[in-house]
């Protein structure tokens, strides 16, 4: 029996490998490190405080959290750091929402998994609950709120430079081509899309970007890589396991169609189990392929990588326990209505 499991995981881990760590990983990882290096925090956290319109505030929390690829415990730094340096406790409480629920590369790899279909689900739910949440937040301190700093002011520098934005355009291509470009068809293609992206990245950088910045830039993808990639690799060996453990009676039963029920249980179970980012694809793909419902496996995608039991504790610590009571509650809710109606739609 522990032979048959180990066996499952490694076959889980090779066809991972295999297919998607070339064409999807490297490029997601350069990305990362891209727009950690050539984007201006001061520059976006001067649009995010208090006294900013909502809805300008809102959005760019939710726009820029896309870019920001990290689980639901990395986040909350960063989340915080918004927070103390003057931004608004929605706006930061939508990074913290956005950034591991559906980050670009969440959403890429989710396309490469289960299809398009559940990617655009996956996007516009996260979009939807984030502007509740952040709306919730807000309104739920906004007593606390008069009493910070409204504002802070927008940084003289700006966002990024032209260079830059164009080859973060650059890499998104090089990112999306290989799985959206092809297909169908043997994986060698998907290969030689990529290297052609390879070369168009590789000589603009050269041409334009110099030597002290492209170092940084690596530095800063190698750390994403460190901290991101063995929980991928140890992540994909599990649910291998998983998949070969789990009765497929138990998950048609408690998982399956799209009832309230099925929506709240898989809610639960991604709120409380941590999920390094990306990793709750192949797991949602798994339960799929054992009758679980579309409706419950996207509130899975949402509250897996958007929440967990540390990160639970984490808010608590760093933000405040009646924070931690208003935002878990309601990224509950959400995520169990989202599910529940998304699987009207996608069934």
């Amino acid at each position: 029996m522990a032979e048959q499991l180990l066996l499952a995981g490694l076959y889980a881990l090779k066809g991972y490998i295999a297919l998607h760590v070339l064409t999807c990983l490297v490029p997601a990882f350069l990305l990362a490190g891209a727009i950690v290096s050539f984007v201006s925090r001061e520059a976006i956290i001067g649009y995010l405080g208090s006294a900013a319109r909502k809805i300008k505030s809102f959005g760019i929390a939710a726009g820029g959290s896309f870019f920001v690829a990290a689980c639901s415990c990395t986040v909350i730094p960063v989340a915080s750091g918004i927070y103390y340096g003057g931004a608004g406790i929605g706006a930061a409480f939508i990074l913290l929402w956005v950034a591991p629920a559906a980050n670009i590369l969440a959403l890429v790899y989710t396309g490469t998994i289960l299809g398009s279909q559940m990617v655009v689900a996956r996007l516009i739910s996260a979009l939807i609950m984030s502007f509740v949440v952040g709306s919730v937040m807000a309104y739920a301190f906004r007593k606390e709120e008069k009493n910070r700093i409204l504002t802070i002011q927008a940084g003289s520098k700006q966002l990024m430079s032209k260079r830059d934005l164009l080859l973060l355009l650059l890499l998104v291509g090089w990112l999306l081509a290989p799985n959206y470009i092809i297909t169908h068809g043997p994986y060698w293609q998907k290969v030689v899309v990529w290297a052609i992206g390879l070369v168009v990245v590789a000589s603009y950088t050269w041409k334009t970007i110099d030597r002290a910045r492209i170092k940084t830039w690596l530095k800063e993808t190698w750390w994403f890589v460190r901290i991101i990639f063995p929980l991928l690799l140890g992540g994909v060996f599990i649910v291998g396991i998983i998949g070969a453990v789990l009765p497929q009676q138990w998950i048609e039963t408690w998982l399956g169609g799209a009832g309230l029920r099925q929506s709240f249980l898989a809610t639960m179970i991604g709120a409380v189990t941590y999920f390094a980012t990306m990793t709750e694809a192949p797991f949602v793909d798994t339960l799929i392929g054992l009758g679980m419902g579309k409706g419950p496996a996207l509130a899975l995608l949402l509250t897996g990588p958007g929440l967990s039991l540390p990160n639970w504790l984490a808010i608590a610590r760093v933000f405040g326990i009646k924070k931690a009571l208003v935002y878990v509650p309601t990224i509950v809710i959400l995520g169990t209505l989202v599910g529940w109606v998304a699987g009207f739609i996608l069934d």
